[in-house]
């Protein structure tokens, strides 16, 4: 039986392996939306400090590992059985684990410095690849506490393509920034995430994040 870390009338969150806890969702397809940012497999978990003279560089954040490499095709597999529909960040990193497929998202990050341009989110949803314009700044509002975070803005957007969804699931949800947006819009969502610090700073920001009725 599965023990939630953090539950409200919303949203529930596992402190927990993904592996161990997609198997428990026995239904195929339980979950409308898949929206996750899994890790990339390339090292970029931390950064000891920014590049000298580097303009927009990323802020310093300790190493965890857990970008190391990416999800196994088993967890892949077990993530499409538990969703109807799927949005991936960094999909162009899966592409062995992932369908073909042409609705592909581009976040456009608007400022050109020295961190990328934009990122790639692989989609389920059949029709034509959708650019989304979103200033990188939105994390300062948001308060970014994670070396990999997503604005809020830019989850709500993402659900906001799938609007039959009723409900979302993120299996890698860091510090709950696509738990929280699904909780703004209205909708009930679930999130697992391996590590306590992330998954206590996504309670947290749960927890004073308004109820919608």
């Amino acid at each position: 039986m599965l023990t939630p870390y953090y539950k409200d009338a919303q949203v529930t969150l596992y402190l927990a392996d993904c592996n161990d806890v997609l198997p428990e969702l026995w239904e195929p397809a339980i979950y409308d939306l898949l929206l996750t940012d899994p890790p990339f497999g390339i090292g970029r978990d931390g950064q000891s400090g920014p590049e000298i003279g580097a303009a927009g560089a990323r802020k310093a954040h300790g190493f965890g590992g857990w970008d190391d490499k990416p999800p196994s095709k088993e967890t892949f597999s077990l993530m499409f059985r538990s969703s109807c529909a799927q949005i991936i960040w960094g999909g162009n990193f899966f592409v062995d684990r992932i369908p073909a497929a042409r609705g592909w998202f581009v976040w456009d990050k608007i400022q050109r410095i020295i961190q990328s341009d934009g990122e790639l989110a692989y989609t389920s949803i059949d029709q034509p690849l959708r650019i989304v314009s979103c200033s990188r700044s939105e994390l300062n509002g948001d308060g970014a506490v994670h070396p990999t975070q997503k604005p809020i803005k830019l989850m709500k957007w993402c659900i906001s393509q799938v609007p039959w969804a009723k409900n979302v699931l993120d299996p890698f949800c860091g510090s709950g920034s696509s738990l929280l947006a699904a909780k703004e819009m209205g909708l009930r969502a679930c999130g697992v995430e391996i590590s306590e610090r992330y998954a206590e700073i996504a309670a947290n920001r749960l927890r004073q994040s308004v109820l919608s009725f």
